[in-house]
């Protein structure tokens, strides 16, 4: 399978380079990491160890079978616009927040399936990425049900060794993975601490209020997203990347823009105070460094 990653920071490398072992792949990203990688190849190094020799551009190529989009959530507009010169049989995205699968859609003209990803990823140099946890891909058409393309990827991805699962009820999935990174990544980026600290300290309620709220917001939406399978998810994650630093932290600690309107801001409201309050701070921050 011809596959492009557009967005190649952490997790695009992570992942871009595991599909590598198997098919060809063009990681779309900015140098220069891209130039390192078109240079040198790129090395998986942690949880999986792996030398690869993607493709690596700083624009999509003219064709692929697939588009895995993995930039942050405020691209996706962008990322459209980028794409929609590719002749691509379908998309598929693996990014964070409600909505992203839409907007791809309003720009491509091929299918666009939903995805979530809890692979632990951290870009430790142009070059060299680090997987700091072998999670899974969950993927399937963004509306719920099934289609032949999902199958397609969902053996694809299998094929380079992957743990992927192709599902029927991706609006459920990702109301839920809403409610994990609602309720570890606002609480870890402001405190400064790694994921496990939640379980056991002073922001644990906060964590699973924040998720308990997302549940509510779905379940108004008609997503049966109850408050114990929220709390559960959450708690789960946070104990399986104990000492993994979130993707906000991980901005954070960068000084780089948060993703914070797509997690937190998403049910934020009179309905969801403990997600309207990490909302609000987390935005505080960002605008005392001109990052919004």
């Amino acid at each position: 399978m011809d596959v492009v990653v557009f967005g190649a920071g952490s997790l695009g490398s992570l992942v871009g380079g595991l599909l590598a072992r198997e098919h060809r792949v063009t990681l779309v990203g900015r140098d220069p990491h891209v130039q390192r990688v078109r240079d040198a190849g790129l090395r998986i190094e942690g949880a999986v160890e792996a030398s690869v020799s993607p493709a690596a551009d700083t624009s999509p190529p003219r064709r692929a079978d697939l588009a895995v989009v993995t930039v942050k959530a405020f691209d996706t507009d962008d990322a459209g616009r980028a794409l929609a010169a590719c002749d691509l049989g379908g998309a598929l995205s693996l990014q964070n927040g409600l909505g992203n699968e839409e907007t791809l859609a309003e720009h491509l003209d091929a299918p666009v399936l939903a995805g979530t990803c809890t692979y632990g990823a951290r870009l430790l140099e142009s070059g060299r990425v680090e997987c700091t946890g072998v999670g899974e891909i969950v993927l399937g058409p963004r509306e719920g049900g099934r289609s032949a393309l999902a199958d397609r990827v969902g053996k694809a991805f299998e094929r380079a060794g992957l743990v992927t699962v192709v599902a029927d009820d991706m609006p459920r999935r990702q109301w839920e993975k809403l409610a994990v990174n609602a309720g570890i990544n606002a609480p870890t980026a402001l405190a400064r601490i790694p994921n496990g600290a939640l379980l056991d300290g002073p922001a644990r309620e906060a964590m699973r209020t924040a998720a308990r709220e997302v549940a509510r917001a779905a379940r108004r939406r008609g997503v049966d997203l109850a408050d114990e399978t929220a709390v559960a998810s959450v708690e789960r994650v946070a104990a399986d990347t104990a000492g993994n630093a979130s993707s906000m932290l991980q901005d954070v600690e960068r000084g780089r823009r948060t993703e914070v309107d797509h997690i937190n801001g998403v049910v934020a409201g009179v309905d969801a105070p403990v997600n309207a309050t990490l909302a609000a701070l987390v935005r505080a921050w960002e605008r005392e460094r001109g990052l919004r």
